[in-house]
């Protein structure tokens, strides 16, 4: 009986753990919801809680309808594990939630669709350099449900604050449910792609300029800024390109999570996009047209060169040639003891260097 005793106040402990353990929540611990810069609940367009829990949000929408709109930055897995649990999210889409750098993408998992989104900002510069950063990307993934919409921003920029402001001066949309959210980030990163579009445009022409001018073509130009600046609009391509399918599928394909109406309004992103997936391959092209013709110019420059250099090897050649002759000391060689012997020698040594020198001008080589 006391063996029995003993174990059953080994055990004990250990069964108060489990049961605390089976009662937690993470969404209502501060320490893991400190990844969660806003939580909101709408109805009708309007909002109608601030600076509640995630979990508490949803307890307001299952009794009392609308949608929850929490936003995360840069969330642990573990600050992201009650918020995965209480909506339900499929464990594939939070992976690629928390670890970031995932290409853009649309993806349905049961009730929930999975769209991620890459942002891309513009540095500004004085001067563009073979190290300047032109573009920095970011990325926005947003978890779109029947009734709540959770948005994941992982980078510095596409800040939400601002959009979550307009959104909620414009009832009738906000109405519209998640999807109207949906629609909003996606304007307002394709809006981004448009103004990055106009400066790298900017860029570009500079680049262009600075090549083609008189004083750049002789000296060949700045390969490593082109490459630098090709670089960076390989990584602006990078972000628009897979971009094109997801919002034609948002734009065409009826969906249930999405609303007729907002529909309408993806077709308008889709073509936004197309144009600036257009504009950034042909800044593709553009720059290797601009890098062909810089390396072009660079070995024009070497052959000119390389001719101004022989050219001029050419007219030393005479005064060398004539110099070796008469520098071989044999005794019998004519007008040896000529009394103008040295200067007739020096003008026909001048005269010869000259007339080399002005057929070399009149062909160009000089």
């Amino acid at each position: 009986m006391s063996m029995i005793r003993d174990l059953r106040a080994a055990v004990r402990p250990a069964l108060r753990r489990a049961r605390a353990a089976s009662d937690y929540d993470a969404t209502r611990d501060p320490s893991v919801t400190s990844a969660v810069v806003d939580c909101g609940v709408y109805r009708d367009g309007k909002r109608v809680s601030d600076h509640v829990s995630p979990a508490k949000a949803m307890e307001r929408v299952r009794e009392e309808g609308g949608f929850a709109w929490i936003g995360l930055h840069e969330p642990t897995e573990r600050e992201f594990a009650g918020i995965a649990q209480e909506f339900g999210l499929h464990p594939l889409a939070v992976e690629d939630a928390v670890q970031a750098h995932q290409r853009p993408k649309l993806e349905r998992y049961d009730d929930t669709l999975f769209t991620v989104f890459k942002t891309i900002h513009y540095v500004e510069h004085a001067e563009l350099t073979s190290t300047s950063e032109v573009v920095e990307t970011g990325e926005v993934m947003c978890f779109t449900g029947r009734n709540f919409i959770v948005t994941v921003r992982h980078g510095g920029q596409g800040s939400l604050r601002a959009l979550r402001h307009r959104l909620q001066q414009d009832p009738e949309l906000l109405a519209k449910g998640p999807s109207a959210v949906l629609h909003a980030i996606a304007d307002q990163v394709v809006d981004g792609y448009l103004a990055v579009a106009d400066a790298v445009q900017d860029d570009i022409d500079e680049v262009e300029i600075d090549v083609f001018s008189a004083a750049t073509s002789r000296r060949g130009g700045d390969a490593g800024r082109i490459y630098q600046l090709k670089r960076e609009v390989l990584e602006f391509k990078r972000a628009v390109s897979p971009l094109l399918r997801p919002m034609q599928l948002l734009s065409e394909r009826p969906m249930r999570l999405v609303d007729p109406d907002i529909q309408t309004y993806f077709r308008d992103v889709a073509d936004h996009l197309a144009r600036v997936s257009e504009q950034v391959l042909a800044f593709d092209d553009l720059l290797n047209s601009i890098l062909q013709a810089n390396l072009a110019q660079a070995t024009v420059a070497q052959n000119e060169d390389m001719r101004k250099i022989t050219s001029w090897a050419a007219i030393f050649a005479v005064p060398t040639m004539i110099a070796g002759i008469y520098g071989m000391n044999f005794d019998y060689m004519p007008e040896l003891r000529w009394k103008f012997g040295y200067p007739t020698v020096l003008i026909v040594t001048v005269g010869i260097c000259f007339a080399i020198h002005r057929g070399f001008k009149r062909n160009g080589w000089l």
